[in-house]
């Protein structure tokens, strides 16, 4: 990627905010977080493990399924779920131009999943029910097209194949509503083991995450339908202006 080349659009995958490409610290190194190869890699490694991600939980789902399907993946799911810490950290100090309240909104939905109730409860019955494996396939998919997509956005000069942008901007109409509701399911199944383990202090901080999801999931909802729609306008003006030739 040339030295000019800007950041349009990010979500906190790993593109950069600043104009400078190789920005240099005092001493004359360039910093990790903004040089492209740092985040191509970070793009290509994370979808590389998302789609370990999905194909473990597709023929786990199908030789196994339920009840082994949560114990033979949620470990695995949890550590690459963690990674996210790296896209607050990333908004966070200004290297890319995801806003940080959108991005920590989303990752901590995420956290509260895998830490707040695989990891805190492990023996809650919505660990072991089907939505399990629908949250799974519903993430992993979505992350595998978005890590991919901004690495060859960053990799084509912001140019990306048009099939993976349009796939970028309209697979989240399908997939975030998947997730979410297999994530509200999950929450409110654990409630009455929350309450046996720790206590009806957790159930009610549980409760209040619950009714979190309602702004929540419209604020981002409407957040990507946004962006969608910037986008697919660009490409409709671009094949336009294309004919028009």
């Amino acid at each position: 990627m040339s030295a000019e080349t800007v950041s349009r659009e990010s979500d906190g995958s790993g593109e950069l905010k600043s104009s400078s490409m190789a920005s240099s610290s005092p001493s004359g190194h360039s910093s990790a977080p903004s040089s492209p190869a740092w985040v191509v890699n970070y793009n290509l490694v994370s979808g590389s493990l998302w789609s370990f991600i999905f194909i473990d939980t597709v023929f786990t789902a199908i030789l196994f399924g339920q009840p082994q399907m949560f114990d033979l993946t949620s470990t695995w799911l949890t550590l690459i779920q963690s990674g996210a810490i790296v896209e607050m950290y990333n908004s966070a100090v200004g290297n890319v131009r995801s806003p940080l309240f959108t991005t920590v909104m989303q990752v901590a939905s995420r956290f509260l999943l895998i830490f707040g109730i695989f990891q805190a409860l492990p023996y809650s019955p919505a660990n072991y029910h089907w939505s399990y494996i629908t949250l799974s396939l519903a993430w992993s998919v979505s992350e595998i097209i978005r890590y991919y997509y901004y690495a060859a956005k960053t990799l084509s000069h912001g140019n990306p194949p048009r099939a993976l942008t349009y796939l970028r901007y309209n697979a989240f109409t399908i997939l975030y509503p998947i997730g979410i509701s297999s994530e509200v399911f999950i929450v409110y199944s654990s409630l009455d083991e929350a309450a046996y383990v720790y206590g009806p202090l957790y159930k009610y901080f549980l409760i209040a995450c619950l009714i979190s999801y309602i702004p929540g999931a419209y604020i981002l909802y409407s957040h990507m339908l946004k962006q969608r729609s910037k986008v697919l306008k660009q490409l409709a003006n671009e094949k336009a202006i294309k004919k028009a030739e």
